[in-house]
């Protein structure tokens, strides 16, 4: 049954070795590479809490115009300046400020910044507070 299974999200890359440094190094994901070249490479990403993601390689790879990753982290504010010091930009989009931050000043939504792997998916960092 589904509600027995193991569970996993994916999305893809045409660039494995970026995707590995990218996660690996600077988010500092726990990645493990597999398969090979003429089979097709892919990387296992274990998360923060345990789930599990699989990013693999796509000769005819287009970025995901959604988001596909989502951080919720307790301490935004010095996870935006480590991430910032690693050289992670941080999109300016119609409802951010000039540092790419959305801020709801009526606290009805977790302050939010979003950000690109190497290979243009889209990535989420938000506030972990009123998250359940």
């Amino acid at each position: 049954m589904i509600s027995d299974s193991k569970a996993f999200s994916s999305f893809s890359t045409d660039d494995i070795d970026a995707a590995e440094k990218f996660y690996a190094g600077t988010l500092g994901i726990d990645v493990q590479r597999q398969g090979d070249e003429g089979m097709g490479e892919m990387l296992w990403a274990t998360l923060p809490g345990g789930a599990r993601l699989l990013i693999y390689w796509k000769a005819d790879h287009e970025p995901a115009s959604h988001t596909v990753l989502n951080f919720a982290v307790d301490d935004f504010e010095s996870t935006v300046e480590e991430l910032k010091g690693k050289g992670i930009a941080f999109e300016r989009l119609e409802w951010t400020d000039d540092d790419g931050i959305a801020r709801d000043p009526e606290g009805r939504m977790p302050t939010t910044a979003w950000f690109k792997d190497p290979t243009g998916n889209w990535i989420c960092l938000l506030e972990a507070d009123g998250l359940e």
